[in-house]
């Protein structure tokens, strides 16, 4: 063959076979899209218009743990707790009508507590829609208002696109809530599936572009503060930021304060941690907050229950504001210096312009105020010797049980303030707790999930006895998975916050708030969990001891004080410079 004719002939070509695409189920392809998510595991109750979706999962319980919740509300907190406790997206299901309807507490937790979950619904078939068909409900239009982004999906064919649009929206930027609708004929017909992924949306920006010459003015703020002071809120950890916040105060040795979600960001022990903020925090850094020249605030939104009344709140104050999220950015609190950033980000870039300082009498006017706190106060909370238990005595002692290396989940109530202000947290992500919701029923199912994220680490949920009674059923859940959560109740035989208030404000009218409470032992028993009451103080150390020790779930319940009442307080709408202490 000549050379010309070897130029001339084409290369062969051996063309690839195409992969052939899997034709598929809808609901095949829901299952498939959260593994591509990397779901282990997911939280649900079945129903009639999500039971193809249980049926595709039926073929996959090797690579997704589904856990049966006795409620679809306990399904959203058990995914809250989860995405808290691992740092990942927590997953719920649930069917139509009533199902869906019941993640709505839910949701609105997550939504205000930022924490990333997606749930995903059944719906009636697309041409039932409107005609108020068996359980049908307009899930979508109620849980607008209460989810980062929802979406109703009606044909198979996008179900892989909507998912994974679902778990980038719900991580990324402010996390929050994300719900999925599908309908009933979408999880049923086949198409042909290809995985998704979502890691852009044109017309959302979750992480800002940082304005340098912001952190110029707050580093120029804080180098040239006499009393500068730190707010550490809940956006400290879900950006991880813990070590440039720490290494930030720690160079020019400026005092830290935590709002309710912020707490474990700083360890309890650190020298220039100062106590919680807010109404039932600590009186040192509520006394002070508004002495302070430069108010340095990350992550946190200037929560009512921080501010007090508003129009007196830092009146002499600089506010510098690092927030992800730029509608919290003066809505409530002005700022002198709005840093539109990532926590992580802001902080990373504010460090090397801050000059190493020392504001040690600054410091010391938190510690003479830590001393009255505890002379008036916790001396005779945490150590007392005559009378009922307290419920500060209790938290104390797990504390020291657990090493301060629990994973604490918290109700809302007397229970969850004084928890909040005497467990000694150590590590990161270790409070976990229903803040700007509030919701009563949150802990049990909430430590569930958390156990399940962090199974290697000890989980205690401490609950009052009327939260309990909200969503007790989960006891359920727990003994069928096998769920190892230590629960704590300390029962004051009344609701008792309202009880507080009652006592302080309405002349002691005890008006619906005094509970005939059941045998939570023997309920207990009945799930077939092992526990104990403990009435004497002498018997409380053994008794922790004893569940701490136990191999699974366990119920300790401790009967408290009933007219324990948690100081200090400061009363809603009042400046937050006027502390109760008693």
């Amino acid at each position: 063959m000549q050379q010309k004719d070897v130029l001339l002939m084409k290369p062969e070509v051996t063309e690839k076979p195409t992969a052939k695409k899997p034709v598929i189920t809808g609901s095949e392809a829901v299952i498939r899209s959260l593994i591509a998510e990397g779901v282990e595991t997911i939280f649900g109750y079945p129903g009639g218009a999500i039971m193809p979706i249980y049926d595709a999962l039926y073929d996959f319980r090797d690579k997704v743990h589904h856990i049966l919740v006795r409620h679809e509300q306990g399904a959203t907190h058990a995914a809250q707790g989860y995405a808290r406790s691992s740092g990942k997206v927590g997953v719920a299901f649930a069917t139509s009508g009533p199902g869906a309807t019941n993640l709505v507490t839910g949701l609105a937790d997550a939504f205000m507590d930022s924490t990333p979950i997606v749930c995903i619904t059944g719906q009636v078939a697309a041409s039932l829609l409107g005609t108020d068909a068996f359980q049908e409900t307009d899930v979508i239009g109620i849980t607008m208002p209460i989810t980062k982004w929802n979406i109703q999906v009606t044909r198979a064919e996008d179900i892989p696109a909507a998912i994974s649009k679902a778990f980038y929206i719900a991580r990324t930027g402010r996390p929050g809530p994300v719900l999925v609708d599908i309908t009933k004929n979408a999880q049923t017909a086949e198409f042909e599936y290809e995985e998704k992924k979502c890691e852009y949306i044109r017309s959302y920006q979750p992480r800002p572009v940082l304005n340098k010459a912001a952190i110029a003015d707050a580093a120029a703020l804080i180098n040239e503060a006499k009393k500068p002071f730190i707010l550490c809120g809940h956006g400290v950890l879900l950006s991880n930021a813990e070590k440039e916040l720490i290494a930030l105060a720690e160079k020019a040795q400026i005092p830290m304060g935590s709002t309710l979600l912020g707490l474990s960001a700083v360890p309890v022990d650190h020298p220039l941690y100062v106590g919680l903020l807010g109404m039932h925090g600590n009186y040192a850094p509520n006394m002070l907050t508004g002495d302070s020249d430069v108010i340095i605030a990350v992550g946190m939104r200037f929560d009512d229950r921080v501010t007090g009344d508003v129009s007196s709140y830092v009146p002499n104050s600089k506010v510098i504001h690092i927030e992800i999220d730029a509608a919290e950015i003066n809505k409530i609190i002005h700022a002198d210096v709005p840093v539109h950033a990532d926590a992580k980000e802001a902080l990373q870039e504010l460090l090397p312009l801050i000059k190493p300082a020392s504001h040690e009498s600054w410091l010391q006017e938190f510690r003479e105020a830590e001393k009255k706190e505890y002379e008036k106060i916790q001396r005779h909370e945490l150590h007392p010797t005559t009378g009922q238990v307290k419920m500060a005595e209790v938290v104390r002692l797990i504390s020291e049980k657990t090493n301060r290396e629990a994973i604490l989940v918290t109700d809302v109530g007397q229970h969850q303030m004084v928890a909040s202000r005497y467990y000694r947290f150590k590590n990161p992500n270790t409070n976990i707790t229903s803040g700007g919701m509030g919701t009563m029923g949150f802990s049990l199912p909430a430590a569930m999930g958390a156990k399940m994220g962090a199974p290697d680490k000890q989980v205690v949920a401490v609950i009052g006895d009327g939260c309990f009674q909200m969503t007790l059923q989960e006891l359920g859940t727990i003994y069928q998975s096998q769920i190892g959560v230590k629960i704590v109740i300390l029962n004051n035989n009344f609701l008792g916050m309202v009880r507080q208030w009652q006592q302080l404000f309405f002349d002691k009218r005890y008006s619906s708030t005094e509970m005939i409470n059941p045998d939570f032992i023997q309920i207990a028993k009945g799930f077939f969990i092992p526990g104990q009451k403990v009435t004497e103080r002498e018997k409380l150390s053994a008794a922790i001891d004893e569940m701490l020790a136990h191999d699974g779930a366990y119920l300790l319940e401790v009967v408290v004080e009933q007219e324990d009442n948690v100081f200090p307080m400061v009363v809603a709408g009042t400046p937050i410079k006027t502390v109760r202490l008693e």
